[in-house]
Order: C-alpha cells, then sequence, then structure tokens
C-alpha cells in the first residue's frame, strides 16, 4: 500500500521506516525543509536503534520525503498524523500542530478524486479524532466523512530507545475507525506483524493509549511510595516486589524504586487524562497522586545528599546520568532536571555526564560542568547523584577512588556496593 506519515520526530519517522520495512511505499511530509533533506539523504532526524538503517535501506526507493502535501496525498491511500500534542502549563495538550496538519491535509483530499483515509498516531486526548480532527478535514476538504475520506485512530506503544523493536514486534495493534472500510484499510497496512489487531472506535482507541500509560506510570509511584515505606522500616523493597510481582494477576515489570518515570509519555499523558477528566466534571485523585509521587521522588536524592554532606555549598556534586532513560538522548520530564535546579539552588558545584543526553540538557542548564566520562566528573567529587540506568554507571571502582567523599547515592538501584573493590558510602533512594 501507499502511506504518507506527517511529521518527523520519534513516531513519524519510526513509523515511515517500518511501514517500508513491511513492504508499503511511504512519503514523509514536514514543513522543515532541513528533515526533508536529511530523510531524503537516508539520515535519521532522531537517535533510535536500528533507525538510521532502515532508513538507508529504503531511502529514494520506497521511501520518500516532501513538503509538499498535495503529492504526498495524491499519491497515497492513508496519511498518518504523527505530529507533537505538547503539554500546556495545566497539563492539558496543545493541538495546533495537529490542527494545522488536520487543516493541510483536508486541503489535499479537497483535490482527490479517490477515498482517502486519515490516520491520527499522535496521542491525544479521548474525542479529540471525532470532534477536532474529523470536522476539520471535513472543512477544508468539502468532503463527507465516511463516504468520501475514511478517519482512523491508531495510537502507539513505542519505548523510546527500543521503538523500532516495538514497532515491529508490537503486543496490541489498535485501529479505532468510524467505519469498517477505513478500519480495513489501516489494519491491512499491518497484515504482516504476527499481533492480532483490536478494532473498536476512535475516542475508545484514544482511551486504550492513555489508560496504558497511566497504569504504567501508577505502577512506578506506587512501587516508589512502596519503596519509601520500606526505607523507613529497613525492609529490602526489591525483595519485596520480588515476591508480590510473582502473582500473575501482578507482574514484576514496572515494580522497581528509584527517582521516578520521566520522557515524553507517561508524565503527558497522566497529566492530560487528568485534565479530560476535570473537564467532564470528575476528579481522579488516584492520578493526581501519581503525578505527585513522582514530583517528589527526584528530591529525596538531594535530601540523602545533604544528610550525608550537610551544607552543599560550593560542594562538587557528580550527576551521573542527563537523559530520562538509558538508550536515548530524550530529556524531556527528566528526573535530572529537578535534581539540577535543587542542586543550583544549594549553590552546588555540579558536575554532569552523560553518554547521549549533553547537549540536550545544556539548553537547560549553563550553569554546570558538562564532563566528558564518568571519571572525570566524579573527580575530587564530594558526592555523586545516578539518575540514568546507564549500564556503564554500573561498574564505577577505580572512578568511585577519585572522588574526595566517596558518597553515592543510587537512584536506579544499580550498585551493589557488595560486589565493589571500593568502599564507597553508598546509599539507595529507597533501599
Amino acid at each position: 500500500m501507499k502511506v504518507s506519515i506527517i511529521g518527523s520526530g520519534y513516531v513519524g519517522s519510526v513509523s515511515a521506516a517500518c511501514f517500508a520495512e513491511l513492504g508499503h511505499d511511504v512519503i514523509c511530509i514536514d514543513i522543515d525543509e532541513e528533515k526533508v533533506k536529511q530523510i531524503n539523504a537516508g539520515i535519521a532526524p532522531i537517535w533510535e536503534e536500528g533507525l538510521d538503517e532502515l532508513l538507508a535501506k529504503h531511502t529514494q526507493k520506497t521511501l520518500i520525503a516532501t513538503s509538499d502535501y498535495d503529492y504526498a496525498v495524491q499519491n497515497s491511500d492513508a496519511s498518518f498524523i504523527c505530529v507533537g500534542t505538547p503539554s500546556d502549563e495545566d497539563g492539558s495538550i496543545d493541538l495546533s500542530i495537529v490542527k494545522a496538519a488536520s487543516a493541510s491535509l483536508g486541503k489535499a483530499i479537497a483535490k482527490k478524486d479517490h477515498y482517502h483515509v486519515v490516520v491520527v498516531k499522535s496521542t491525544v486526548v479521548p474525542e479529540t479524532t471525532e470532534k477536532v480532527v474529523l470536522p476539520l478535514v471535513e472543512e477544508y476538504s468539502g468532503k463527507k466523512a465516511g463516504k468520501d475520506f475514511g478517519v482512523v485512530m491508531n495510537p502507539e506503544f513505542l519505548r523510546e530507545g527500543k521503538a523500532v523493536y516495538d514497532f515491529m514486534h508490537p503486543d496490541k495493534i489498535v485501529v479505532g475507525a468510524i467505519d469498517e472500510r477505513s478500519a480495513f484499510v489501516v489494519s491491512e497496512l499491518y497484515r504482516r506483524l504476527e499481533c492480532e489487531v483490536t478494532r473498536t472506535n476512535p475516542r475508545t482507541a484514544e482511551m486504550i493509549k492513555y489508560v496504558n500509560n497511566s497504569f504504567l506510570a501508577t505502577k512506578i509511584s506506587f512501587a516508589n511510595e512502596v519503596g519509601n515505606i520500606c526505607k523507613r522500616l529497613g525492609i529490602n523493597t526489591y525483595e519485596v516486589m520480588d515476591a508480590v510481582g510473582t502473582d500473575f494477576r501482578i507482574e514484576r515489570r514496572f515494580l522497581n524504586c528509584g527517582a521516578g518515570f520521566g520522557g515524553s509519555c507517561f508524565p503527558k499523558d497522566v497529566k492530560a487524562i487528568i485534565g479530560k477528566a476535570k473537564d467532564i466534571g470528575y476528579e481522579p485523585q488516584l492520578l493526581r497522586s501519581v503525578v505527585d509521587v513522582n514530583e517528589r521522588q527526584p528530591l529525596k536524592m538531594v535530601e540523602l545528599l545533604q544528610k550525608k554532606l550537610g551544607d552543599l555549598r560550593n560542594k562538587r556534586i557528580a550527576v551521573l546520568g542527563l537523559a530520562f532513560k538509558n538508550d536515548t538522548d530524550d530529556i524531556r520530564e527528566s528526573r535530572s532536571i529537578p535534581v539540577i535546579a535543587e542542586l543550583l539552588r544549594l549553590e552546588a558545584d555540579i558536575a554532569a555526564y552523560d553518554p547521549m543526553a549533553e547537549e540536550s540538557m545544556k539548553r537547560i542548564f549553563h550553569d554546570v560542568t558538562y564532563c566528558k566520562s564518568a571519571a572525570q566528573a566524579l573527580e575530587e567529587a564530594d558526592g555523586c547523584l545516578i539518575m540514568t540506568e546507564w549500564d556503564e554507571f554500573r561498574k564505577l571502582d577505580k572512578e568511585f577512588e577519585a572522588m574526595a567523599n566517596r558518597v553515592v547515592i543510587d537512584g536506579r538501584h544499580l550498585i551493589d556496593p557488595k560486589d565493589m573493590n571500593t568502599k564507597i558510602d553508598y546509599e539507595g533512594i529507597c533501599w
């Protein structure tokens, strides 16, 4: 089949490359001419494991990029909206880019004689596809949804850093369509994947995405709340969760305690569904607690450091890990951000290191010494905060020896001090 993809961010570029790998002809649409040139040169606009290889394999063969909506729509059967939906200050999502893409699609569909399917893959709150996207496409195309064009909500469930793998090995594919014809078109795009397609309506598909992420976020905050209690009682919270996780109704994954969750999805999605609930007159107390626990959690790292070192003014503190998780350069909602902000407020001297996310963090914090290695960050440091689960932070014996005071606060359960040759004053955030 022939597919056009609007937006070349994490979701758009991965979807484009993977649809090409599945044998479809793909046209990427982006208003950023530099991204268009990049993709046409076979270069990924973002870092994702395996993405460069797929683009190099398919670019200029079955995958091209353009800024021309008319060309892309005329030469495709379905158009996927994969643009960003950033959060406003109150947590509600900003639909301005989705609206602009919908209007542009409508204008292009107006010039097309054949049936075309509009697919929303951007994460949007329930009712958005039916009450925002569909009316805009109708308005700008002068055509009727369900008759002249189809509308589908097809949420993504991709982990950053593993997005290509997740696309090609899905545990669920959800197609929320307004009619059977458009549901069939989108379902067929995934036919080569070994996964059952769940067919439903658009608002249910939108809700599935939010419930999926909100539940995972709830498990993390629950684990952190329990971990904070266990720490005060002298109980190994990981031993507790290992046993609890054997219950098939609960499952072990996402019950690790630590500094909290970040990224482009969990924080934004939980806040967005809270905002949607308020709009319809419901107060989601549990989801509010999930966010509250997550906001407080990383600051416990600084509190533990203060108990060890006292006044942090002018003390050199190594912050290891800036990305919100390992295997990505993404710092959106990274738990390192509130930690660094608090350390700066306390007038600490910060030496930070991350294998991939340094340049991104520099755009937020200027009064930080960015180091090229963990060893450089730890040299003469009074304390160390481990914020991201990079494998290279698991074995730092020699590096810790260079510290002035070997105080290490572990926010990701990476280190077992008993396995280390170097004596360190170690403490975990919840253990």
